[in-house]
C-alpha cells in the first residue's frame, strides 16, 4: 500500500493519470479522461471564483491546428458524478461503517486482553520475589538484600503495567448498542450532508472518489447539448449518465439595433409617416417580419423612448427645409430643386439613404433666383455651342466653380442660365478655317 502510494505521488507521465491528490477544486483530477483520444484530461481554473474544468491536450493532431480535442466545465460533470457516487455507496456506507466500528472492538479486545497479560505477568513475578525474600535466612544479609532490590523492582514494574492497563481501559472504544447500530443506519439521508460539510476537504472527497472510481470518461455532444459520461469502478462495473447543459433561452423578440439607432436621428428631422417611408425604402423589417406603418413607427419610438419631431414655428435663416419647404420659399418647383440636387448645381443633405432631401437655405442659394436673365448669361444650349463641349462637362465646370448659374424665375425666359465671357478658356482649341 505504500508503494501504491509513492508511485501514486510521482509526477505522472504522457498519457498517464494526474499523479497525487492535489487542493483545487476539480474532483474528477486524475480519474477523467477524453472520450474522443482516450487521453487523461488536464484541469484548468478560470474566472475569479476559480471555476474547474477539463481539457484534452492533444491540440495538434486534431485538426491541426491548436484546437483543444475536448474541453468542458467541471461544475456540472462533478456534481453528476458525485450524485451517483453517493447513490452508490450510501448503502454499503453504512454497513462498512458498522463493520468497521465491530472490527476496531475486536482489536481494542485483543491489545486490552494483551496488557491484562502483561499486568498478571508482572504482578506473579513481584509476588514470586516477596516469597524469595522472605525465605531467605537473616543470617544471609547480602543475600537478603540482593532479592529485596529484585523484589523493590519487581513491584515497580507490576505499577508500570497496571497504570497502563487502566490507560488502555480509558481509550478502549464506544462498544455500539442494538439501538445505536439502527441510529447509524437512519443517518444514510445525511450522507449527502457529510460530503458538503464545511469539514471535508476537497482532498477528503478526492481520495474518497478514487476508493471506488477507477476511471472517468468525458465525451461532449455539442450537437445534442449534452455530455455523455462513464464511470468504470474498481469492482469492474460501469455506470453511464448524461450531463444536460442547460439550454439557451431564445432571444427575446427585437428589433435589430441598427434601424433603433437610424429611428433616432431621423426622429430629429422628420415625422412617423417620413420614417416609416424611409426605413421601408432601404428594406428594413420590424422584429416580426413585417413592414413599417406610422403606428408601428410611433410604437416602437414611444417603446425607447424616443423623442417625436416637433417642426419649428418660423423657418430660421440658413436653417434645413425639405425639398418641398425649400421650393416653396424659392419660389421654384420642388423637381426644379431635385434636379439641381442631382446635378450638383446645389448641395444637400441626407440623413441616411433614402431620407428625404434637406436643403440649408442661404444667401447663396437665394441668389440663385433672379427675375430677369442678367447680361451675359445665356441658355444651357447656347453654351454648349459657345464652349463646343458637352452637357456633363458644363455640369463638372459648374460644380467646380468654373461657370456661374441662375435661375430666371418669371417671363418666357425661365430655367437655367450660364454665364459665358468672351474671354472664357474653351476645353478644345478649335482649328481655324481659311479662307479660299
Amino acid at each position: 500500500m505504500n508503494q501504491a502510494r509513492l508511485a501514486s505521488n510521482t509526477h505522472p507521465g504522457p498519457h498517464q493519470a494526474g499523479g497525487a491528490v492535489r487542493e483545487g477544486t476539480a474532483l474528477l483530477q486524475g480519474l477523467a479522461t477524453c472520450g474522443r483520444c482516450g487521453r487523461h484530461l488536464r484541469v484548468y481554473y478560470q474566472g475569479k471564483n476559480s471555476t474547474p474544468g477539463y481539457y484534452c491536450a492533444n491540440s495538434q493532431a486534431f485538426n491541426g491546428r491548436g484546437t483543444w480535442c475536448l474541453r468542458v466545465g467541471g461544475v456540472r460533470v462533478d456534481r453528476a458524478v458525485v450524485e451517483t457516487f453517493l447513490e452508490a455507496i450510501a448503502p454499503a456506507g453504512l454497513e462498512a461503517a458498522i463493520a468497521a466500528q465491530s472490527l476496531g472492538e475486536a482489536q481494542d479486545q485483543n491489545v486490552l486482553k494483551q496488557f491484562r497479560l502483561q499486568a498478571e505477568r508482572a504482578r506473579y513475578e513481584a509476588e514470586r520475589a516477596e516469597r524469595r525474600f522472605r525465605n531467605v535466612e537473616p543470617e544471609n544479609r547480602l543475600v537478603a538484600r540482593t532479592l529485596e532490590t529484585e523484589w523493590e523492582n519487581k513491584l515497580h514494574e507490576q505499577q508500570a503495567a497496571e497504570v497502563e492497563l487502566a490507560r488502555k481501559e480509558q481509550e478502549q472504544r464506544l462498544q455500539l448498542t442494538d439501538l445505536q447500530r439502527e441510529q447509524i443506519r437512519a443517518l444514510g439521508s445525511d450522507l449527502k450532508q457529510v460530503w458538503d460539510a464545511p469539514t471535508t476537504t476537497d482532498r477528503d472527497r478526492k481520495e474518497l472518489l478514487r476508493s471506488l472510481l477507477e476511471e472517468v470518461k468525458i465525451n461532449v455532444l455539442p450537437e445534442e447539448n449534452k455530455a455523455h459520461v462513464v464511470l468504470r469502478w474498481k469492482t469492474c462495473a460501469v455506470s453511464e449518465l448524461d450531463v444536460l447543459w442547460r439550454s439557451p433561452r431564445p432571444a427575446p423578440i427585437r428589433t435589430d439595433e441598427e434601424t433603433i439607432e437610424l429611428m433616432r436621428r431621423l426622429a430629429v428631422h422628420h415625422p412617423d409617416a417620413v420614417i416609416a417611408g424611409v426605413l421601408n425604402r432601404q428594406g428594413r423589417k420590424t422584429a416580426r417580419g413585417e413592414s413599417f406603418t406610422t403606428s408601428r413607427v410611433a410604437s416602437l419610438r414611444t417603446h425607447w423612448k424616443i423623442p417625436r419631431y416637433r417642426a419649428p414655428a418660423q423657418p430660421a435663416p440658413g436653417e434645413l427645409l425639405t425639398v418641398d419647404a425649400a421650393a416653396k420659399e424659392l419660389g421654384v418647383a420642388a423637381s426644379t430643386l431635385l434636379r439641381w440636387l442631382n446635378d450638383g448645381f446645389i448641395g444637400g443633405e441626407q440623413v441616411t439613404p433614402g431620407a428625404p432631401w434637406r436643403i440649408r437655405m442661404t444667401d447663396e442659394l437665394k441668389k440663385l433666383i433672379v427675375p430677369e436673365v442678367p447680361p451675359g448669361y445665356v441658355t444651357v444650349f447656347q453654351a454648349l455651342r459657345l464652349l463646343g463641349v458637352s452637357r456633363q462637362t458644363i455640369v463638372q465646370r459648374v460644380k467646380r466653380g468654373e461657370l456661374t448659374v441662375v435661375h430666371v424665375s418669371r417671363g418666357k425666359q425661365k430655367g437655367l442660365r450660364i454665364r459665358v465671357l468672351d474671354n472664357q478658356p474653351q476645353l478644345f482649341e478649335q482649328p481655324s478655317t481659311a479662307c479660299v
